[in-house]
């Protein structure tokens, strides 16, 4: 027999698998001899008590062989000769998710990627952080896997009405992924594996028969009878296919000013902006879990705060426990950052993206599609200017951001490029400066000890979202100009974060063959 059981342990217990077939036999009221052995099914952390709970739910084999779980396999056929092929512009999880799908469903995919693989990447990767040098198209946000693939790799999402989330993990625990990722509450890959799936997925992509070409960089649509009849890229190349899905991130910048000077629908849209804030991690552990030193079975703590300040939301972002906080620019001349853990998550520091919504009112540009996006950029280039150039970011104490006050000095910053004390109240607009401040002093209630001067608030988390939007058909999910344009994932408007892009790519994908195989 198979049962499922709910229990409540300590994080011990729950580290413990003789423990745990003690709790099941007393559940089940069968003797230890006949739980032959159980499967995780979920498992979260509640440490809102003194005494800090695991949650779990199992599933116990009870007087039966005990079968290891049985993990989803899926299959990839050869479409090398498939009647049609569709041109995926982006290797983020939305490209690379949708060019999965399309090859399950017969269709042969084209994936176009502006930036380099993995491997070629990370060289860019350093220049950024060691030597303030950032290539437009390789960088933290473009190149094989998008920016997921070395800013972290979180996979939680309540986005479960857009698609299976449990598709989505089984695929990445087929291609490398550790099993854990299936029941955790939050789980998460870090970015010192990510790379490695990234790699499997499109030797995959590959042997089945589909092209996968970096520094293939879009600049150009051919249009005929509103739709499109070619991608033409800076090489000079020119690609054909049934259809077009355009899934190149929120940080593309020139995609959306091609598809305003090409006269194509966008729209602006409102996002969040603010600043990364760093604490020791083991103050943040002794915060949640109640005690001066972390057990050595429970995980880096982390947090999600939101606070209402007037008419604005303040709210963390892309918390990421024993993380490091990098330098996401895309351009040289600005400065933004963003946070990752590696899969240990074993880093001193605590950091989290601290963020304000941004509304229409708020830029200046009213009536232009792309004032939204200037917008940001104004704000990540006064943030360069602040930092004195080669990628150093602007920071200051929080208790010196609440006060106005240059900081004397900095504490220590996992940020490699640097950190220099400067005003932020000159970088970010007044209403995100204002409402931070009001922001902090309210998280030090709900968390104390959080509001201190040993955290250090750096200068700027801005690419949170799109700041525009490339209107579909809620039914047919195509552009309403274009009928085989598919604007997709992040930088569409219509994701935010791994699991979602992932599945909007795969849901784009099946409204394509549904149509084309009509």
């Amino acid at each position: 027999m198979q049962q499922n059981y709910t229990i409540q342990v300590s994080p011990e217990e729950a580290n413990n698998p003789s423990a745990l077939l003690d709790y099941l036999a007393s559940a089940s009221a069968n003797p230890l001899s006949a739980i032959t052995g159980f499967h995780i099914l979920k498992k979260s952390i509640d440490a809102r008590g003194r005494q800090i709970r695991v949650n779990l739910t199992l599933k116990a084999f009870i007087s039966e062989p005990f079968v290891e779980r049985g993990l989803q396999r899926f299959n990839f056929p050869d479409v090398r000769n498939a009647e049609h092929q569709v041109i995926i512009v982006g290797a983020g999880p939305c490209g690379i998710f949708a060019a999965l799908q399309l090859i399950e469903l017969g269709i042969r995919p084209v994936l176009l990627e502006r930036g380099k693989d993995v491997r070629a990447r990370r060289r860019d990767l350093a220049a950024m952080n060691k030597e303030g040098i950032v290539n437009p198209e390789s960088n933290y946000c473009f190149g094989e896997g998008g920016a997921g693939t070395y800013s972290d790799g979180k996979l939680y999402t309540r986005s479960n009405k857009r698609g299976n989330i449990d598709r989505i993990l089984q695929l990445f625990v087929q291609f490398g992924a550790d099993e854990r990722i299936l029941y955790e509450a939050h789980p998460h890959i870090g970015t010192n594996k990510l790379p490695h799936i990234m790699v499997a997925m499109r030797e995959q992509i590959l042997q089945s028969g589909g092209q996968f070409l970096f520094e293939e960089k879009m600049t150009g649509l051919v249009l005929e009878k509103d739709r499109i009849k070619a991608v033409l890229t800076a090489s000079g190349n020119r690609f054909e296919g049934a259809a077009v899905i355009l899934a190149t991130g929120h940080s593309a910048r020139d995609i959306f000013e091609l598809l305003h000077q090409q006269q194509i629908l966008i729209e602006a849209k409102p996002f969040a902006l603010g600043v990364r804030i760093e604490h020791p991690q083991t103050l943040i552990d002794s915060i949640q879990y109640h005690c001066p030193v972390r057990g050595e079975f429970l995980p880096p703590a982390s947090y999600s705060l939101v606070q209402q300040v007037g008419n604005r939301g303040v709210f963390s972002f892309c918390m990421c426990p024993g993380g490091i906080i990098a330098p996401a620019s895309t351009a040289p001349g600005e400065i933004v950052v963003n946070g990752w853990s590696p899969s240990k998550r074993n880093n001193p520091y605590a950091n989290s993206g601290m963020v304000v919504s941004v509304e229409e009112k708020d830029w200046h540009s009213k009536g232009s599609p792309l004032a939204a996006m200037e917008f940001q950029r104004g704000v990540e280039q006064r943030a360069f200017t602040a930092g004195g150039g080669r990628l150093v970011a602007p920071a200051l104490r929080m208790t010196d951001f609440v006060s106005k006050r240059i900081s004397a000095d900095l504490p220590d910053c996992s940020y490699l490029p640097g950190v220099l004390p400067a005003p932020l109240w000159e970088v970010l607009p007044d209403f995100v400066f204002k409402s931070l401040a009001e922001g902090f002093k309210a998280f030090g209630q709900k968390m104390r000890g959080y509001y201190t001067r040993d955290a250090v608030v750096v200068a700027t988390e801005s690419r949170t979202s799109s700041p525009v939007r490339i209107p579909r058909d809620p039914e047919l999910l195509n552009h309403p100009q274009i009928g085989n344009l598919y604007p997709a994932g992040e930088g569409a408007g219509y994701a935010g974060g791994i699991v979602s892009a992932a599945m909007d790519g795969e849901r784009i994908a099946r409204c394509i063959a549904a149509i084309v195989n009509a």
